[in-house]
């Protein structure tokens, strides 16, 4: 992990702290010695809380939690009274929903309105680190062909996207607009943007209920033993994400967005990655699915033709460098990201041997 500033005590605020990629970065701050308040839905939950409570009992850091809800107007108020920084992690990753507005858009846009008016309230918030995505950047991985020399950058936004058709996407793209017309309308903190791709990695405990890990469950159970799609999506390390926050926290540089993205990759090579370590006790596919085939398919196994149509056999591209330049970054092995992931959910009851 990155360090944070030594010998320097700041209270920061994460919201979603019980998430996949928050649990990191609230155990990066609380190794540096910070305080970190927590806005929760239920802080008297110890079981959900759990896993947080022993990171700031081994470290030198202090943890406190707030009472909080995305679409509680002012809910966050007391969790960033005295903060310098807000880190706003907290959006739903999940792609099948019966209700996109209420279960996808109404969180990541008004949950961003909610936490970033509070800021303009709170007089020692001086920094925001928002967690968007490269959904926010591009649809489908046929965009990348269309961008600038066919690679996604920072200056590229998400014009797909509709609440009819990728609404996760579409739920990211508008809740870092809303950012930053907020943003963009005072002077009282800067408001620095972090676009990870799709991440992958082991997580600080429990089972998340992000996208990462009920697709790794799908494959884990032996879903796509015939074979998988070649779906073009970046890839990146949850740690490395945690890391891009930190160092967009604690450093001077200006803000803006960054892709946070370490592979150009798809679902089959993914998978694949897990085959040398796994595929003697787990149906990891050896094949890749045809996209005739995965067309076919697609409706029965929760996919749009359109979405197979525009995504599978299609190279995904995104030019990681400002992260890299800005954010000192640098990227894992796919294998090593996908292989301790791996071990995490069988570790954690996910799935059995076949």
């Amino acid at each position: 992990m990155v360090a944070t500033e030594k010998n320097t005590n700041k209270t920061v605020m994460v919201t979603g702290a019980t998430g996949y990629v928050a649990g990191w970065i609230v155990k990066d701050l609380l190794e540096s010695g910070h305080t970190v308040h927590a806005p929760v839905r239920d802080p008297a939950d110890n079981e959900k809380l759990a896993h947080l409570r022993a990171l700031a009992e081994s470290n030198s850091g202090t943890i406190n939690f707030f009472k909080a809800d995305l679409l509680e107007t002012g809910s966050y108020a007391d969790a960033m009274e005295g903060c310098e920084i807000v880190f706003h992690t907290a959006s739903p990753f999940t792609i099948n929903v019966k209700d996109p507005q209420k279960e996808l858009i109404d969180p990541a846009l008004l949950g961003t309105r909610n936490v970033l008016e509070t800021a303009n309230q709170t007089k020692s918030v001086k920094r925001v680190v928002l967690t968007s995505s490269c959904a926010a950047i591009y649809c489908d991985a046929i965009d990348c062909a269309s961008a600038p020399n066919g690679m996604l950058t920072e200056d590229v936004w998400n014009t797909t996207a509709s609440v009819d058709y990728q609404p996760y996407s579409y739920s990211k793209t508008l809740a870092e607009k809303e950012a930053w017309k907020i943003a963009d309308a005072q002077s009282q903190w800067d408001l620095v943007v972090i676009n990870p791709s799709f991440v992958m990695g082991p997580a600080i405990g429990g089972k998340p209920t992000s996208e990462s890990f009920t697709l790794m469950a799908r494959a884990g159970k032996g879903e796509f033993k015939t074979g998988a799609p070649r779906l073009g999506f970046g890839l990146v390390d949850v740690r490395e994400v945690a890391d891009a926050h930190i160092t967009a926290a604690f450093t001077q540089k200006d803000a803006g967005r960054h892709i946070v993205s370490g592979h150009n990759t798809d679902f089959f090579n993914i998978l694949s990655a897990l085959r040398d370590r796994f595929g003697k006790d787990y149906a990891i596919p050896k094949s890749a699915v045809p996209k005739f085939l995965a067309w076919m398919i697609g409706p029965f196994v929760g996919l749009e033709r359109k979405f197979v149509s525009r995504n599978v056999s299609h190279p995904w591209k995104a030019d990681n460098s400002k992260s890299v330049n800005e954010l000192g970054l640098s990227y894992r092995p796919m294998k090593e990201t996908m292989e301790e992931m791996f071990q995490y959910m069988i570790d954690a009851g996910y799935f059995r041997k076949k």
